[in-house]
């Protein structure tokens, strides 16, 4: 499979990268439901197998339960993957998440996650969300402090806009970049992916499939039929009218990959991957059988014809 290079590092990944938000579980703010996590375990290795390189993850994930996954797929095994994971989202007692860029909460984060990853060092540690605003400059200086101290290989941020970017650039170099961007959310394209672009910043992007919408499998019936602890059952474009407009760009992507042996969800991460400022897609897996229903789009390429049908289907069904 082949590899490009991540930013300023000297990571070399894969086009398509493990997910493992979904393997959190259930019973937590953003989670997906309950999940097997013998099947997520099943599903990283397989994913490896099929020579995927890295993995991301998130300590909120479950509120801890993902990394724990992670490093359970990952032990044994002679060849380790890069991990990647993010700080700034925390959690107390009661299971409450709250948000923190202060230096000292930064600091028992990474240790938090290096125990529970079973790691010495952190491939990519990401601020998860800019969030509180106010506190980026601290949160990105603590992060320095950590690469220079080699709790962290690189380090990069997740969901932030141009100007907080450039609020952290003034500090200490950004790896790399981490947006929502599928053919559902495409806002990226009109300021960050130019600005990473033209700054070398590397760009991992989440969500290519909109949380299953794009897979070719979603239907109104599951969406129905998904428990209350499933995000997805509250978020905007899982409710009508965009549901039915989702779908209908879903079943014009799987029209598009029928033609190629491809699945609807292989079509719509690469049209993410089409993006020249876009070095590579998170993938969520959470079973072997999902990891072959995506690993096509890592080497597939969409024809100017087909990327102007779904730009057709785009312009003519606006959200």
């Amino acid at each position: 499979m082949q590899t490009k290079q991540l930013g300023n590092s000297d990571l070399n990944i894969t086009p398509l990268g493990i997910g493992a938000w979904a393997m959190g579980g259930g019973d937590w703010a953003f989670g997906w439901g309950a999940q097997d996590d013998r099947e997520s375990i099943g599903a990283i290795r397989h994913a490896l197998d099929q020579g995927i390189n890295w993995i991301d993850t998130a300590a909120v994930y479950g509120l801890g339960h993902s990394e724990e996954v992670v490093a359970a797929a990952l032990e044994g095994l002679p060849n380790k993957p890069y991990v990647f994971t993010k700080c700034e989202r925390v959690w107390n007692d009661k299971r409450e998440i709250g948000k923190s860029l202060k230096r000292d909460s930064i600091r028992a984060e990474v240790e938090a996650s290096l125990r529970r990853l079973k790691v010495d060092v952190i491939d990519l540690y990401q601020i998860h969300w800019p969030e509180p605003e106010e506190d980026i400059e601290e949160g990105w200086t603590t992060m320095a402090e950590l690469k220079a101290e080699g709790k962290v290989r690189f380090i990069g941020v997740s969901n932030f806009n141009v100007e907080q970017l450039e609020r952290a650039r003034k500090i200490a170099p950004v790896t790399s970049l981490q947006p929502p961007y599928s053919a559902i959310s495409p806002e990226i394209e009109d300021d960050i992916l130019p600005y990473c672009q033209e700054r070398q910043i590397g760009v991992i992007v989440y969500s290519p499939m909109k949380s299953g919408l794009l897979t070719g499998s979603m239907t109104k019936e599951r969406v129905a039929a998904m428990p209350e602890d499933d995000f997805r059952k509250r978020a905007l474009n899982f409710l009508e009218p965009r549901l039915s407009r989702n779908l209908e760009l879903a079943d014009l992507l799987k029209k598009i990959g029928s033609a190629h042996g491809k699945s609807a969800g292989e079509v719509a991460i690469a049209w993410t991957l089409r993006h020249p400022a876009v070095t590579a897609a998170i993938v969520g897996m959470r079973s072997p059988q999902q990891v072959d229903g995506v690993i096509g789009a890592a080497d597939f390429r969409l024809s100017e014809a087909e990327l102007a049908e779904i730009e057709k289907f785009r312009a003519e069904h606006p959200i």
